[in-house]
């Protein structure tokens, strides 16, 4: 296998089928977090490498994969301890983005996003705290998702933020994204159809006017196809401060998990991890206390809103993928700006999948993102791939 996008950390790393399945013909590459037995991880960090030993197990969502007849073929880069959502690795390097290699990829599943969009696998795995599969799927023009928290076993996957951490996936295509999904959300149920479009003024003040000008068409078909669509307002105290709470409470978590590892190897990070590192460390059970009563009105709040009949449109992230090697400062500030977008399914542990738009306004793609409520991951699943299946969203793209 070529990897000329440089996205793996191991390409040679090949696991077989355990049997034949719903999966078999398909490969599938995974980020550098999930253990497989005998193997050591580096999360992204050569002092996490240098001072963690071998895996004794291999990760429960990958061995279902391969029970279900997909082969494994090779372990992509990963932001520093899955602590950025740029896709720029300091250490190992950035992935070349397939569709434009001028800009990031995003992270921090950047390797693994970059592995399905320029056809070296048929999907890939990663994790999604704060947006890690979703904005690498956006700014690579593939699909990816992110499921219901809890849902998809995590055990054996380094952790960032615990209550936060999802398992989530990417491929290229909608029925792929599905079928791995119907793998790995093996006991879910499917009931009944969405009845109502909700679309959020807010998230949709997030995104640049290109951006909003490229998803318009299919802003309208979904229109078309509701049977109530309606406009809403999410954050009544604004998104910012969502994006706050969520910043917080991931930080104390992150710190939690870590804080011990950093304080004894005094690791090296790369720009960006080492101050997001410093940030964590100060944050305090009375700075999480506020921002968790926040998140649990949040998660009321949106539970009640979607129930099981609602889906919540919204761009996936601001704009097209920012170019390489931008500055601190215009790195935060998109950071924080695309934050407001993928904390709403973070704090309230909702499923999210990520559809890419073709677009005439320049190679950079642009995304939609469709939000449902708790449990609803193979409905949602389903309802994309016959969203994207409809004569009037081909022609939209086309």
């Amino acid at each position: 296998m070529t990897d000329t996008y440089q996205a793996f950390v191991d390409k040679n790393k090949v696991i077989q089928p355990a049997k034949e399945g719903s999966l078999s013909g398909l490969s599938f590459a995974v980020k550098d977090v999930f253990h497989l037995e005998g193997m050591k991880n580096s999360a992204g960090n050569p002092d996490w490498l240098r001072t963690h030993d071998a895996a004794k197990e291999t990760a429960p969502a990958i061995k279902r994969l391969l029970e279900n007849g997909a082969k494994l073929e090779g372990t992509t880069i990963t932001d520093e301890i899955m602590y950025s959502l740029q896709g720029e690795n300091f250490h190992y390097g950035t992935p070349v983005n397939p569709r434009d290699p001028t800009r990031i990829p995003g992270g921090s599943s950047s390797g693994s996003a970059v592995a399905v969009a320029g056809s070296i696998t048929d999907f890939s795995l990663g994790t999604d705290t704060g947006g890690s599969v979703r904005i690498p799927s956006a700014y690579c023009g593939i699909y990816g998702f992110r499921p219901t928290h809890g849902n998809v076993p995590i055990e054996h996957v380094i952790p960032l933020a615990p209550s936060f951490d999802t398992v989530g996936w990417m491929a290229r295509d909608a029925k792929t994204l599905k079928d791995v999904g119907k793998v790995l959300l093996d006991n879910q149920q499917i009931s009944g159809a969405f009845s109502r479009i909700l679309f959020s003024k807010d998230t949709w003040e997030l995104a640049d006017g290109d951006t909003q000008k490229a998803l318009s068409p299919s802003f309208s078909l979904l229109e078309e196809l509701a049977d109530e669509p309606s406009w809403v307002e999410l954050a009544k105290e604004g998104l910012p401060f969502w994006a706050n709470a969520f910043r917080i409470i991931q930080g104390k978590e992150i710190w939690d998990a870590h804080g011990d590892w950093v304080k004894a190897v005094k690791p090296e990070f790369g720009p960006g991890i080492k101050e997001r590192f410093e940030m964590a460390s100060h944050l305090t059970s009375m700075d999480a206390n506020p921002q968790l009563k926040l998140q649990d009105q949040i998660r009321t709040k949106l539970i009640e809103l979607l129930k099981d009949d609602a889906l919540l449109i919204l761009p996936t992230v601001p704009g097209e993928a920012p170019m390489l090697n931008l500055s601190g400062a215009l790195v935060e500030a998109r950071r924080k700006q695309t934050l407001q977008l993928t904390c709403i399914a973070g704090l309230a542990g909702l499923p999210q999948v990520t559809i890419p738009i073709e677009s005439e306004l320049g190679n950079a793609p642009v995304s939609l993102s469709v939000i449902a409520g708790p449990n609803q991951d193979i409905r949602l699943l389903e309802w994309m791939n016959e969203f994207v299946a409809s004569e009037k969203f081909i022609k939209g793209r086309g």
